[in-house]
């Protein structure tokens, strides 16, 4: 399979085999509905060196089950309903403009979950460079089918998702334009629950889709395990401060770990190489140095390494 037919196009960004990790900071809802919130998220991002950041878009009113509306539950704005609760958290056309403005002053590309079909249409009204189906969404055909028709990249998180759900939304979205994430719908996710291995097993499925990876882990190590294994696109939840309000916090990363997860993600794409053996120039004063052949500088072999003609 041409490793080209497995490159994306995320705005002015290549996404695939061979291309640097793109790695998105998800603010998702940590913002708290506060917009200087989000804009604090996104400076964190951006001097980490993150490519993106993320949000999450829903229709609170078709997004919350109905049964669920006037249950009154404890915030930090006071005791309110669910349905004003998930108003407060939501931005709205204003606060994306500001959003979308700050991004470009920022040269980082934001996106978005859209969680129904008329957060899709208003996603629409910007220039995203994908739309991300959460791994919840992922057997809502409707949405998958709104989120094709829009002929942007779509990202699909296979989390809470048998491999035949996974199929079946593939054939939904169609393969020519998708990236998957392997993904663990815990939060936190335990380490012994995160099977980085199945990387390697929708890459095996999936030969023409690149495959990435969505963290919901506390710590780095595991998602930088995600790259050594070959994910092409990484996100982790990022947070001001673990100890805020709001259901994803605990599982997010801070401004200081998201900076070394970025600094570790660039060291170890570097490191992985092309897998072709060579000597190094740098290998060759150590060579001549150290390298004894019968008691013998091998000379012959230092000059085959370095390309230099044998015996003239």
């Amino acid at each position: 399979m041409s490793t080209n037919s497995r490159i994306r196009q995320f705005g002015s960004r290549e996404v695939g085999p061979g291309r640097p990790v793109y790695v998105c900071g998800e603010i998702g809802i940590n913002h708290n509905g506060e917009l200087e919130n989000a804009f604090k998220l996104i400076d964190a991002a951006a001097e980490a060196g993150c490519d993106a950041v993320k949000f999450q878009k829903r229709t609170p009113e078709i997004c919350t089950p109905r049964d669920q509306w006037d249950i009154e539950r404890d915030t930090p704005w006071g005791r309110m309903t669910y349905i004003d609760y998930r108003h407060r958290v939501e931005f709205g056309e204003d606060e994306y403009r500001a959003i979308d403005d700050y991004c470009k002053s920022k040269n980082i590309d934001w996106f978005a979950s859209p969680w129904d079909t008329e957060a899709v249409a208003f996603l629409e009204k910007f220039d995203v460079p994908a739309h991300k189906v959460a791994s919840a969404s992922l057997t809502d055909d409707e949405l998958l089918r709104a989120l094709r028709a829009t002929g942007r990249a779509v990202i699909l998180s296979t989390g809470m998702s048998t491999p035949k759900q996974i199929r079946h939304a593939v054939e939904v979205l169609g393969s020519d334009n998708i990236l998957m994430c392997h993904a663990t719908s815990t939060y936190p996710a335990k380490a012994e629950e995160l099977n980085l291995r199945v990387i390697n097993t929708l890459q095996q499925e999936y030969p023409n889709v690149p495959i990435g990876y969505s963290g919901h882990e506390t710590g780095l190590q595991t998602t930088l395990a995600a790259v050594a294994l070959g994910a092409t696109f990484v996100e982790r939840h990022i947070t001001l401060d673990r100890a805020m309000w709001g259901s994803d916090q605990a599982a997010s990363v801070e401004p200081q770990g998201l900076t070394r997860l970025v600094r570790d993600i660039r060291t170890i794409e570097a490191s992985l190489g092309d897998g072709v053996k060579k000597v190094y120039d740098s290998e060759l004063a150590p060579m001549k140095k150290l390298r004894r052949v019968a008691g013998v500088v091998a000379e012959a072999e230092i000059a085959d390494a370095a390309g230099e003609p044998v015996g003239v």
